[in-house]
């Protein structure tokens, strides 16, 4: 027992011994790891004053070629990030023209597709004899006035680019010459800083320019000559309509009268008014269809889902005349006043194809859907001057009232004996008169002191920019006045000193005999609009 005993003893301190070796080593290899770490502190020191002498040395010894060594380091850096930011610059720029343009484009593309809304409408206005020829007069109008534009109506109207400014008409860029630039063998088709073609404005105006000729189509449906009004569209299309836009839109002497210019967003006066007025010339010079007021029954629409459809049409393609009208998109600001145009016109016509509903309603004690088609219009064309500088709620009123100016324009109309298949004189005409006003009365400067007009979100400013300008809002409602009458007086002149001319070389009517067989079975081939079955009279729908 005893030696078992010493045994576990003499294990014990054997353990214990191993213990404290191993624990000696330890502390040896830590001292050695502090030492080590000690000494790289002080390499590191060394190396660190080392450096500090060497810069001190360097600063103390600069010399002419150190210095231009640094000059160019940092000019050459400096060139690099100045390159970077002007190439990211010039991206941007083009983006934003490439965004512009597919804007404009499918805006143009829109404002032509209301072509169809006016052939329908006027073709489902009129009677089922004459569907044929309405239909080849929007067509032709659209051709005509085409080639007139390209011709002489641009360069008329902006061929000068407002320079001088308050010019009266231009003078340059006749057929489209100098659209294109031509360098060292190349085209060049932007010059410098510009984000948007002259043939991008050129599609998108000559839209607005066939539009406002079809205008007067509707107003001597059914008893004008074709040929005569396709040289009359091609007058209207290369001088009459440029002028107006030259002295407004290219930049002439109405863009600049007393410090605000006419404030017509996209036409209710430039397009609308020009083209009712035109129309009103060429209704009364016609004189009214034969047997138009001995048997007005005879002349009611002859196809409502054709008026219906044309109404709608049109409509939609009003989202391109209107909204388009900011002719960028390059931009928030530009984007949230597209989408306030937008907002303003789709109230305007709302409330007035409702309340011409409702006025006819209590007339007739029955459902007038042609009223309403056309209430529809007279919103559209109220709204279309101020679109760009009303808050919604003055839309809402300035569709009301368009209304009312449309309503009571056509009953005098009706009494006063003019015949207008269409109504197209007080639909385009009154209330082109209407919007131009309206544009002024409703503008969102605040009371009558400031005045936007043109400049959207920002009021008209002093001329040295230094803040708003006082008393703007009466210059704004005078140079709407003086504006209206200058178109009228102008477009009403011309308009009636051609019809006139035609008129007294019997070309501008068709025969008695021609009227009452119909024009499309004497001058069409086919001679009907519709194949309504082999013993079906094609001028008569039964039920």
């Amino acid at each position: 027992m005893m030696r078992f005993l010493k045994t576990c003893v003499l294990a014990a301190c054997a353990s214990q011994a191993a213990e404290v070796v191993d624990l000696q080593s330890v502390l040896a290899e830590v001292r050695a790891l502090r030492q080590e770490i000690a000494d790289n502190r002080g390499r590191l020191e060394v190396q660190e004053r080392h450096e500090a002498e060497m810069m001190r040395r360097l600063q103390a010894a600069d010399t002419p070629q150190l210095i231009d060594a640094r000059q160019l380091i940092n000019r050459t850096l400096f060139d690099e990030q100045a390159k970077r930011i002007d190439d990211l610059e010039a991206l941007s720029f083009s983006h934003e023209g490439a965004m512009d343009s597919m804007w404009i484009l499918l805006c143009g593309a829109l404002v032509m597709f209301m072509h169809a809304g006016f052939a329908m409408l006027e073709t489902g206005c009129c009677r089922a004899k004459n569907a044929q020829n309405v239909l080849m007069k929007n067509m032709v109008n659209v051709c005509v006035g085409t080639l007139g534009w390209w011709i002489c109506g641009w360069a008329f109207a902006y061929g000068s680019a407002g320079d001088p400014a308050g010019g009266f008409i231009g003078i340059h860029e006749f057929a489209g010459s100098g659209f294109l630039t031509f360098k060292d063998g190349e085209i060049v088709p932007l010059e410098p800083n510009q984000r948007q073609s002259k043939a991008l404005s050129w599609f998108f105006q000559w839209a607005f320019c066939t539009a406002g000729a079809t205008i007067v189509s509707g107003g001597v449906a059914e008893r004008v000559k074709s040929p005569s009004y396709a040289l009359f569209a091609l007058f209207m299309a290369g001088f009459l309509y440029p002028v107006i836009v030259a002295w407004t839109w290219g930049g002439g002497w109405l863009s600049k009268f007393q410090d605000v210019g006419l404030m017509d967003f996209a036409g209710s006066g430039v397009v609308h008014l020009c083209g009712g007025t035109s129309a009103l010339a060429g209704t009364v010079v016609l004189g009214p269809r034969t047997g138009r007021w001995e048997k007005p029954d005879d002349f009611e629409p002859h196809n409502l889902p054709l008026v219906v459809l044309g109404t709608f049409a049109l409509w939609f393609g009003w989202y391109g005349f209107n909204p388009g009208s900011t002719l960028a998109m390059h931009d928030a600001q530009a984007g949230a006043l597209a989408a306030q145009v937008a907002m303003n016109t789709t109230l305007s016509a709302a409330t007035g194809g409702i309340t011409v509903f409702l006025m006819r309603y209590k007339m007739l004690h029955k459902y007038d859907v042609g009223g309403l088609c056309n209430g529809i219009l007279a919103g559209l064309v109220s709204i279309t001057a101020g679109c760009g500088n009303v808050e919604a709620h003055s839309a809402f009123f300035i569709g009301l009232i368009g209304a009312v100016v449309y309503q009571a324009a056509s009953m005098a109309l009706v009494k006063l004996r003019v015949d207008d298949p269409v109504d197209a004189v007080p639909v385009h005409g009154a209330c082109g008169i209407w919007g131009c006003f309206a544009a002024a009365l409703f503008d969102w400067g605040e009371g009558m002191n400031h005045y936007h007009g043109w400049k959207g979100w920002e009021c008209v400013k002093n001329a040295d920019e230094t803040g708003c300008m006082q008393g703007a809002a009466g210059k704004g409602l005078l140079a709407q006045f003086v504006s209206v009458l200058c178109i009228v007086l102008w477009s009403g002149t011309f308009a009636t000193a051609a019809f006139v001319a035609l008129k007294k070389t019997g070309l501008l009517r068709v025969s008695v005999e021609v009227e009452a067989e119909g024009i499309d079975k004497v001058s069409h081939s086919p001679s009907k609009a519709y194949q309504l079955g082999a013993n079906s009279n094609p001028y008569q729908v039964s039920a």
